[in-house]
């Protein structure tokens, strides 16, 4: 596995872990049949490089396979600052197309399709209404809008109330220190990304901070691939805020798979066989 790390404005560095494609699926490229590259973008909270334990079997398929970071994911060391003020803005607009690009350096050949988890899907939905064209298509596993409309029974306003909480305590501390409370975890993080996060979960509609575009109008023009996975017992993530999200996807060609194994929101990652059985299965078949 590679390791390119990519400084940012904010003087963070994230990093990029590079998977070429191996074993006895890997085929050539040819200008007829790109061989797709899987972009695989976090969760909240979780490293990127966690995602090797379902990168390194869908490399063996014979896809490329990139890992990203998020800033603020990834390395749990004490840091002499707190995260910056950064949001889904930012990071779709600077870091995913710093990213990105050192994808396309290293598989210049190959078609990028972007795998999202959780948020990791809200923005590289984002991403997707940015580069229209640009992208294979799009792979949405455990990933939706925590939009509370999205939610039965108590869990809306849980939701609701809980995402409001958790952005007015990382106003009053100026970050969300998530590294020292327990609700929600995720680790440190900026205001500015959790009050983006706040704000989907109440209006249901990607309005974040410092936008330059109208990405719902954009993700609404969308015509691409999509595939949505849910997973049995994820509490996260339940069919009702998958759907909230490929809603916003009136004109895109959209595949669902909902996987019977009780592996909740992250336990895909660490027993991926159903999952890229799946994965493998929708890419072969663009």
């Amino acid at each position: 596995m590679e390791t390119v790390p990519i400084q940012m404005p904010d003087g963070s560095t994230v990093t990029v872990w590079l998977i070429p494609a191996k074993g006895a699926h890997r085929h050539p490229i040819t200008a007829d049949a790109p061989r797709p590259v899987v972009v695989i973008v976090p969760g909240l909270g979780v490293p990127g490089e966690y995602y090797s334990l379902f990168g390194n079997p869908l490399a063996a398929r014979g896809f490329d396979v990139a890992l990203l970071e998020l800033r603020g994911n990834g390395d749990r060391r004490p840091k002499a600052n707190p995260p910056g003020t950064y949001g889904y803005q930012e990071l779709v607009s600077v870091d995913f197309p710093a990213m990105f690009q050192v994808v396309r350096n290293r598989f210049p050949d190959s078609t990028p399709y972007l795998l999202g988890h959780s948020m990791g899907g809200q923005l590289g939905v984002m991403y997707a209404s940015r580069i229209r064209g640009r992208l294979g298509g799009l792979i949405l596993i455990a990933s939706g809008t925590p939009y509370h409309r999205g939610y039965r029974g108590l869990a809306a306003p849980g939701f609701l109330l809980g995402s409001a909480a958790v952005s007015l305590a990382a106003n009053l501390a100026g970050f969300w220190p998530g590294d020292k409370i327990n609700a929600g975890g995720f680790g440190p993080q900026s205001k500015v990304l959790i009050a983006d996060l706040a704000r989907l979960a109440r209006t249901g509609r990607f309005e974040p901070a410092g936008a330059d575009i109208d990405y719902e109008e954009r993700i609404g023009r969308l015509k691409l691939p999509v595939l949505s996975i849910t997973m049995t017992g994820d509490e996260r993530t339940p069919p009702g805020s998958a759907r909230h999200l490929l809603d916003k996807l009136p004109r895109a060609d959209i595949t669902t798979w909902h996987n019977p194994a009780p592996l909740g929101h992250n336990g895909w990652i660490s027993d991926p066989g159903s999952t890229v059985d799946y994965v493998e299965k929708w890419l072969r078949d663009r």
